[in-house]
């Protein structure tokens, strides 16, 4: 880079939040690719990057990119012959549905999510994350809403810790998950667990859409005077989104794109129990599993005759701490999860913040399986806009906060 001249400190009038310039958008890419592109190239992390921009999930405004900027510079100080301006600090959001009760009432609402937080190490030191993420909470309030649609809250998932984000109101809620080996070469009587069957991309849109329709229903039925509640909407634009991912890395890694997304146990309808997966690839040796997780992205427990949550835990269905009755279910669906990342080189299997049925579970296939709470990585945050007292996590339940919400 060589020496840099003088910039300008993130307290300074001068700097602004703004969308950038594809050239901008460029500059950025090129600097946070170490950082995002896990197993990938850097020109193979770009042409990801622009594929998901064109997801159901992302496109018409779906993401947004945001740069923190001197206005006052009259060019890139570090490229004079570039119009475009440097970005100081960078990130993206996801704009998704959610719902929200409150004092007995199911609203629809839209979510920011956020991701992609970075500042460049050669500009570190000058406070402009700080700056940003300051700016972006209030601009986050109020961007995409109109008349019809409100925003009550936006998420993050810290790779720093729990303090930084805290400081802007990201409250940190329940960050755990339950990890399994990503063979099946120590499960023992596997014979005796109900049968799973894989589950394709054209299986998601129907069962999206009776999960959805679960939640409506498991929201509504909250009795007066709980607190409040959120849900990311786990549609099928949301969940294809993740896939369009994995999709993309398997095919440069491994030359052939993922087919099985899942497994479900049943076919009577609701009875059945099922979950989607995701295909994470952070090691560039294709041959080699270390590294690499299959993560759970979403249980599902279809049984009507369960219609409360265990707090902010994965399953929406698992209401009891008591009740065991899908464990079996749910460890069949471990188990060809374990199958799938033996044949995709992935070392862990992973689920976030796993319900007691969910433990037990894993525990089936790995009696050592044990509750794992994060204090660095994809700690969940939450920024609630409404006025309240008091902290936040104390009076909200995030509701299916697992890995589907993660961006």
């Amino acid at each position: 880079m060589g020496s840099l001249p003088d910039l300008p400190h993130g307290s300074s009038p001068d700097l602004a939040l703004v969308h950038p310039t594809q050239e901008e958008k460029l500059i950025q890419f090129n600097l946070n690719g170490a950082e995002w592109r896990g197993a990938l190239s850097q020109e193979a992390y770009l042409r990801r990057e622009d594929i998901l921009s064109q997801q159901d999930q992302t496109k018409d405004g779906g993401i947004s990119y945001w740069v923190l900027v001197d206005e006052s510079a009259k060019n890139n100080p570090l490229d004079p012959a570039s119009s475009a301006r440097l970005p100081l600090a960078s990130c993206e959001t996801y704009r998704k549905k959610a719902l929200v009760w409150q004092d007995g009432e199911v609203k629809e609402t839209i979510c920011h999510g956020i991701g992609s937080v970075f500042c460049a190490p050669h500009l570190r030191g000058r406070k402009y994350a700080q700056r940003m993420m300051q700016e972006l909470g209030e601009a986050l309030r109020t961007y995409q809403i109109d008349e019809n649609t409100d925003c009550m809250f936006s998420v993050l998932f810290s790779d720093i810790g729990k303090k930084f984000y805290s400081g802007f109101g990201w409250e940190v809620f329940r960050s755990s998950h339950v990890s399994l080996p990503g063979s099946t070469s120590k499960v023992k009587d596997s014979g005796s667990l109900p049968t799973a069957r894989p589950l394709h991309e054209e299986d998601l849109a129907e069962l999206c859409k009776i999960d959805e329709e679960l939640i409506r229903k498991s929201l509504q039925s909250r009795p007066k005077g709980s607190h409040t509640a959120v849900a990311l909407v786990p549609n099928v634009a949301n969940i294809k989104w993740h896939h369009a991912r994995e999709e993309f890395v398997g095919g440069e890694l491994h030359g052939k794109a993922p087919r099985v997304k899942g497994a479900i146990v049943g076919t009577e309808k609701g009875k059945r129990v099922w979950c989607y997966w995701t295909r994470m690839w952070y090691n560039p040796d294709a041959t080699q599993a270390k590294g690499n997780t299959l993560h759970i992205l979403r249980i599902v427990v279809e049984d009507q005759g369960h219609s409360s949550w265990e707090g902010s835990g994965t399953s929406h269905a698992d209401n009891a701490s008591s009740d065991h009755s899908h464990d079996a279910a749910i460890a069949a669906l471990f188990y060809a999860a374990q199958q799938q990342a033996e044949e995709w080189k992935m070392e862990h299997v992973e689920a976030w913040n796993p319900s007691s049925a969910t433990l037990a579970a894993a525990q089936m296939l790995d009696p050592s399986a044990k509750l794992i709470n994060r204090d660095m990585e994809s700690i969940a945050s939450l920024k609630w806009y409404p006025q309240h007292d008091g902290p936040v996590a104390e009076s909200i339940d995030w509701i299916g906060n697992e890995k589907y919400g993660w961006c």
